[in-house]
C-alpha cells in the first residue's frame, strides 16, 4: 500500500464522522449576510449538493456513499477561500476544509480539475426545487434550507468505512465516471 493510500484510509473515516458537523458549520456561514456573496455561493452549492446526492438512487458503492459529499464540501470551501481570501479569518471551518482539499487533489490527480469544475457548476444548480440563487436571495427559502441542513445534520449516522485500498480504487473509478468531461 502506498503512503497516499494509507493517508486516505486513515483520513476518510474522520471526514465521514465529521460530515454533519462540517455541513452545520458551513450553514452558519450562509446564515451570515456579512460573508462575501461569492463565498456564500460556493458554500450553498456544496450544501445543496448534499440534498441532490441524498435524492439520487443509491450509488451502490458500499462504504463510500457519503465520501463524494465530503469531497464536494472541501472543494467548495477551497473555492470560497480562493474567491474571498479574507473569509478565512471569519470562518475557520472554510480554512480547515480547504486544507483538506489538497488530499482530494492528490488522490484524484488529473480528475481533480474535473471535480473542481463540477463544484463550480453547482453554484448554478438546484436541488429539491431550490436553486443557489433562490437560497441566497430569498430569506424564507434560505431559512427553510438552513432548517433542512440542521435536520439532516442531527439525523446523520456515520457510515462504516472499511480500511481497504480497493475502496479507494472504487471511489476513484466512481468519480471518474460520474464527473463531466
Amino acid at each position: 500500500m502506498t503512503e497516499l493510500q494509507n493517508r486516505c484510509l486513515d483520513t476518510f473515516p474522520e471526514w465521514l464522522r465529521t460530515l454533519a458537523t462540517d455541513a452545520a458549520e458551513l450553514a452558519e456561514i450562509l446564515a451570515r449576510p456579512t460573508a462575501p456573496e461569492s463565498a456564500r455561493r460556493y458554500v450553498t452549492g456544496g450544501l445543496n449538493y448534499l440534498f441532490k446526492s441524498l435524492d439520487l438512487i443509491p450509488d451502490g458503492i458500499e462504504d463510500l456513499g457519503f465520501l463524494d459529499d465530503a469531497f464536494v464540501l472541501r472543494v467548495a470551501a477551497d473555492l470560497a477561500i480562493q474567491e474571498s481570501p479574507a473569509i478565512r479569518e471569519e470562518a475557520p471551518v472554510l480554512a480547515r476544509l480547504a486544507g483538506d482539499a489538497k488530499l482530494v487533489a492528490e488522490l484524484l490527480g488529473k480528475d481533480y480539475a474535473r471535480l473542481e469544475s463540477y463544484v463550480k457548476g453547482l453554484t448554478k444548480g438546484a436541488a429539491r426545487g431550490r436553486s443557489v440563487d433562490d437560497i441566497l436571495e430569498n430569506d424564507e427559502v434560505r431559512q427553510g434550507f438552513l432548517t433542512e441542513v440542521a435536520g439532516w445534520a442531527s439525523s446523520y449516522a456515520t457510515p462504516t468505512f472499511t480500511r481497504d485500498e480497493k475502496n479507494l480504487v472504487k471511489l476513484q473509478s466512481f468519480l471518474s465516471a460520474k464527473l463531466p468531461n
